[in-house]
């Protein structure tokens, strides 16, 4: 059987000296709130980090609340965030949100889960890293990193994101739900990469199955 628990010390300790993933550095610089984490997961989809940071940052800087965001144009937006991949849909998604946000809820976004999924541009994997980061509820964030490494361990078996999602949720001790994309990102970025994976310095080799590595 493999040992979850074991692992996910072996992975915290061994990511410790690179970046964290986007939206916990930016939890850690203080912007916690569920509107802001929203906003910093739409600007990450098919963003660098080392990008989506720095236009978070300069979004924040000029608008944090949906108050504040609500007072810009898309035009605006879409200005600040234009180093963000398909920056004109995401100022439209994220004026929409701050909108609704007002309008709906008092100008706080409510810590429910079907709430953000009715906003347009906020998928499972946004929904559950912001509801995790900024309300501290058990929800699993599953990328092509926690995929792809809880696979290559063996722990899961699966052929998609959303596949290991239903199988981490059924198997995965609930202390572990949002550790685990906070741990697995920078693991899989620098440790156990999608195609040369760097097994001679991984903690993990006498308990990975290293499946579909060659």
């Amino acid at each position: 059987m493999f040992e979850i628990d074991r692992a996910i010390a072996l992975v915290r300790e061994a990511v410790q000296p690179y970046p964290k993933a986007a939206m916990f550095a930016l939890a850690e610089a203080g912007y916690r709130s569920l509107f802001e984490q929203v906003v910093a997961c739409i600007l990450s989809i098919r963003t660098r980090d080392e990008t989506s940071l720095i236009v978070a940052r300069q979004l924040f800087d000029r608008a944090r609340t949906p108050a504040e965001v609500a007072e810009l144009s898309t035009a605006e937006i879409e200005a600040v965030i234009r180093d963000s991949t398909y920056a004109d849909a995401k100022a439209k998604q994220i004026l929409a949100i701050a909108q609704t946000a007002l309008a709906n809820y008092d100008g706080e976004l409510p810590c429910d889960r079907s709430t953000l999924l009715a906003l347009k541009g906020v998928g499972p994997k946004c929904a559950h890293l912001a509801l995790g980061i900024a309300c501290n509820q058990p929800y699993i964030s599953v990328d092509i990193h926690v995929h792809r490494v809880t696979n290559r361990w063996g722990y899961v078996e699966t052929r998609s994101p959303e596949q290991t999602l239903a199988a981490l949720e059924e198997k995965l001790p609930s202390a572990y739900h949002v550790e685990i994309n906070a741990v697995l990102v920078p693991f899989g970025k620098h440790i156990c990469l999608g195609t040369k994976p760097r097994c001679p310095v991984c903690p993990l080799q006498d308990m990975c199955e290293q499946r579909g590595v060659n």
